[in-house]
């Protein structure tokens, strides 16, 4: 007679969050590391942000009363937690290999699953995270669904000064007027101008990175001082674009350099039909995560073929998707998909910020309770059904990632 799932040590809830314990975030997952992490008392975050810190106590004459003062806070905040869940089924015949007695090989490979796929969902929920810091420090806002399937919207309400576009004869890639270093040094001195912040971080992808390694100006400086033209291409270097960042940050005096190349998906399903040579306006079940200028793969699940358009413009608030061009061929609702594959960092950004203004970090993590038993942080549990016999394993995890001074950072779009 088959045992129930408390008797299998792997499934049972402790060992389960054991291993999501154990998985760390995969080293190519960076943001969310930093900054700390406290506990929200509830589901709604609230929090102040503010520009500038650098006040004096006012002169009095002894024996007066203090004058008052009030708290630093420019702009309060409030927002109901993002809250994000996916769950697995393991059918019988998993079940069986896992729970059969003297067959060693078929037990070990069924656990060595059930860890891979546990590591899985649970990357999977550390990217959401991931995605949160980088919409925050990348584009300042972002949007999601509630539990009523309201969208909602976190804007950071980052200064207009510190949110650059460079003009089309300064952009580093194709401005024949362009100055990287000055662009650069500029974003510091706003920065802090604005706050008393010194950049200590700043990321880019591969591709701004070329455009950094290939500037004129900058090669020039590097030859004339202790570095040398050769140094940029030795030591520890990028291993798309070959150069070594740390010369590069040196030269900046800026101590922290990502360049940052992860990418996610954005998977949903179509909700309405697609005609083929005509439809260029659809609807999916969510499509908080596509964006425009991303590229977006119809997928017909029946055939196994796929093509590919532009994303025009997205609309959250009906989950509604313009490509710039109609598909080809048909696509059904509900059972074909469309999909997106993008860079956390768009190619065409450079992102600085200071991660400490006055000792105090510019942002944190709020976890979110969850759950009858009030679960903080990321959670693996599971649930057995009783016919078709088998086990659901879900990851789940709330929160909200939050931002304190919103002129610490600077956003330069550089192409």
């Amino acid at each position: 007679m088959p045992r129930g799932q408390s008797d299998v040590p792997e499934l049972r809830l402790e060992v389960l969050q054991g291993l999501v314990s154990k998985f760390t975030a995969p080293p190519n997952l960076q943001l969310m590391n930093l900054f700390p992490e406290t506990d929200s008392p509830s589901n709604i975050i609230k929090w102040e942000s503010q520009e500038g810190t650098r006040g004096m106590t006012p002169f009095v004459p002894p024996g007066s009363i203090a004058p008052e003062t009030a708290p630093v806070g420019f702009a309060t905040h409030s927002a109901e937690a993002a809250f994000w869940k996916e769950k697995m089924y393991f059918d019988e015949e998993f079940l069986n290999n896992i729970r059969q007695l003297g067959t060693v090989e078929q037990y070990q490979e069924s656990k060595i699953t059930l860890a891979k796929e546990t590591a899985r969902l649970t990357y999977r929920a550390m990217r959401r995270k991931e995605w949160m810091f980088a919409k925050m420090l990348f584009d300042g806002s972002f949007s999601y669904s509630t539990a009523s399937g309201t969208k909602i919207n976190v804007d950071y309400g980052l200064p207009n000064a510190n949110k650059v576009t460079l003009a089309a004869n300064y952009k580093w890639g194709t401005g024949t007027n362009k100055d990287i270093l000055g662009d650069i040094m500029d974003g510091k001195q706003v920065i802090s101008d604005a706050c008393g912040g010194n950049v200590d971080y700043a990321i880019c992808s591969s591709t701004v990175l070329k455009y950094l390694a290939n500037d004129t100006t900058i090669r020039q400086t590097l030859q004339k001082n202790m570095f040398g033209d050769g140094s940029l291409f030795s030591g520890v270097r990028n291993p798309i674009v070959g150069v070594n960042t740390n010369i590069i940050a040196s030269l900046l005096n800026i101590p922290n350099i990502l360049v940052y190349d992860e990418k996610f998906e954005a998977r949903s399903y179509l909700t309405s039909a697609i005609t083929g040579s005509s439809t260029v306006s659809f609807t999916v079940e969510d499509s908080s995560d596509f964006v425009a200028g991303g590229t977006l793969r119809f997928v017909d699940v029946s055939a196994g073929t796929y093509e590919d358009r532009v994303i025009s413009s997205v609309t959250n608030e009906t989950n509604t998707i313009v490509v710039a061009s109609a598909p080809t061929f048909n696509y059904r609702s509900g059972e074909d998909y469309v999909f997106m594959r993008k860079n956390f960092i768009d190619d065409n950004k450079f992102v600085m910020f200071a991660s400490n203004v006055e000792g105090q970090k510019i942002a944190e993590f709020k976890r979110a309770p969850f759950g009858l038993n009030r679960q903080y942080g990321l959670k693996a549990d599971s649930n057995q059904i009783w016919d078709p016999e088998g086990i659901y394993i879900r990851v789940q995890d709330k929160g909200l990632p939050v931002l304190y001074q919103n002129d610490a950072v600077y956003i330069l779009t550089v192409e």
